[in-house]
């Protein structure tokens, strides 16, 4: 049921997307790729936010940011999270495929592990590069 309702929702996004027009005169090539380009940004938009989420999340469950954190104020806190996270984020669409994004907005459970390794992948040398 979840599989349906989600394929339900991406082909409704692409079939809106496929309605707008980016002016008149556009062939049926330009207006496919206009949904698709569409399509795309709205599921990498989906992707980062949960990458951020999961981030965040993860941060705050390493020992040294327990550790560090102690001295920060909260506004210390979030700007690190921020940045760290945006990094983070930043480096996710190179480190997944359409195909996986795909799968994702059909999976949850695909979405969750596929979210949980690119910020595994990724926290690490965001952290280290913003640290130095």
């Amino acid at each position: 049921m979840k599989k349906l309702l989600a394929s339900t929702a991406m082909l409704a996004t692409l079939a809106l997307a496929g309605c707008t027009s980016t002016g008149t005169g556009t062939t049926t090539g330009t207006t496919a790729s206009t949904a698709m380009t569409t399509a795309s940004s709205i599921g990498m938009n989906i992707f980062t936010s949960a990458i951020d989420t999961q981030c965040r999340s993860e941060i705050e469950k390493q020992n040294a940011w327990r550790v560090a954190s102690v001295a920060m104020t909260d506004a210390q806190q979030e700007t690190v999270k921020t940045n760290v996270c945006g990094c983070v984020s930043e480096q996710a669409p190179q480190q997944v495929t359409m195909i996986e994004l795909g799968n994702a907005a059909i999976d949850s459970s695909y979405r969750t592990e596929l979210v949980a390794n690119v910020v595994a992948k990724s926290l690490q040398s965001c952290y280290t590069s913003l640290v130095k």
